[in-house]
């Protein structure tokens, strides 16, 4: 568990770290100790994409504020606790995680700053002494159920699975004594002093989670060359108004590495896009880009640029190249895109 200090920070524009700490900064996660959430703010500090400043010591961490849900982490940044927030955003098999999705599109705009992947594979935890034939309940996730419901229903048959706000509190209603067995990281297990009766356990092998570290907007990380740039928009109830917002992207080259429909929750049948975009909003393409995509969405929300996680697949930023369309009148775009890029917005 990443632990100490806390308030106060900004983004370094360069260097290796991308988040430079105060003497007092505060980070809020999914909880409780032991998720893996957890182990990716950890992963964030120990890869150095965090790192102390204001003269702290090179290995001040920061102080953690464990939270129930991605919303409550993101809220507690909005409402003035904590100056980042580190939560799970993208799964492999699951797709966008959705409650982190949906609160990054409403309410005060935050930013995100820097991302890091993890390998996802859980441990079945059960109290010493424990037998499989013992396990009646299984506590974790909704996530973490669908994807390991299939190996539960073939080892642990008697086994019903609820459902809890993290894959760690699944661990502590095991050390409560309140269900038979958990699936969740192993180091809750170790955190927790309970035994693991099986570990590596995933129907689907191979699953990874990019997780975000998320603060208040300020001017984004500097390019490296391998970015990623993240907005939600809405377009207007008329023929092709998707077409035309996404044909902005083509014509210049880029390629988008993530969309999705989510609804507005404000008009019923209405949707936001959610789009990842390989290259930073620095890029000339990329700022033209979201400039042209500014006039023709009827509502657009800069969600951040920053460096992929380098473990991760690199792909080249978009080339220069001659725009085939493009409003005729993209003074307001340009305008918001410099705000954005400044941290102005």
């Amino acid at each position: 568990m990443v632990t100490t200090v806390g308030r106060s920070g900004g983004i370094a524009r360069a260097g290796r770290a991308i988040i430079t700490l105060g003497c007092v900064s505060t980070v809020a996660f999914l909880g409780p100790a032991g998720t893996f959430t957890d182990a990716a703010l950890q992963q964030l500090v120990d890869r150095g994409r965090i790192a102390a400043g204001d003269g702290g010591a090179p290995d001040t961490a920061p102080q953690t504020l464990p939270c129930d849900t991605p919303t409550q982490a993101l809220a507690a940044v909005r409402e003035g606790r904590a100056d980042f927030a580190c939560v799970p955003f993208e799964n492999s098999v699951d797709g966008t995680v959705s409650p982190t999705a949906d609160a990054l599109a409403t309410g005060t705009r935050l930013q995100i700053l820097a991302e890091t992947e993890l390998d996802i594979a859980f441990a079945i935890l059960v109290r010493p002494g424990t037998a499989p034939s013992d396990v009646r309940t299984l506590s974790t996730h909704p996530i973490a159920a669908a994807q390991v419901r299939s190996w539960v229903q073939e080892n642990l048959p008697n086994a019903q699975i609820n459902t809890t706000s993290s894959t760690a509190a699944g661990a502590e209603e095991v050390a409560a004594g309140e269900a038979d067995a958990a699936a969740a990281p192993a180091r809750a297990g170790e955190i927790l002093g309970l035994d693991a009766l099986a570990s590596g356990i995933a129907d689907v092998s191979g699953a990874r989670t990019r997780f975000v570290l998320v603060g208040n907007p300020t001017a984004p990380p500097a390019p490296t060359g391998n970015d990623r740039t993240s907005v939600v928009f809405g377009v207007r109830h008329e023929p092709n108004s998707l077409v035309q917002a996404l044909t902005e992207l083509s014509i210049r080259g880029i390629n988008l590495s993530r969309i999705e429909s989510r609804p507005t929750r404000v008009d019923r049948f209405t949707y936001f896009f959610h789009i990842d975009l390989v290259g930073h909003i620095d890029d000339p393409m990329v700022a033209e880009a979201l400039a042209a995509l500014h006039h023709r969405t009827s509502r657009l929300r800069f969600l951040g640029s920053w460096p992929v996680d380098a473990h991760g697949d690199a792909e080249a930023p978009p080339a220069d190249r001659a725009a085939a369309s493009s409003p005729p009148d993209r003074t307001e775009g340009y305008a918001w895109t410099r705000a954005m890029a400044t941290g102005r917005g």
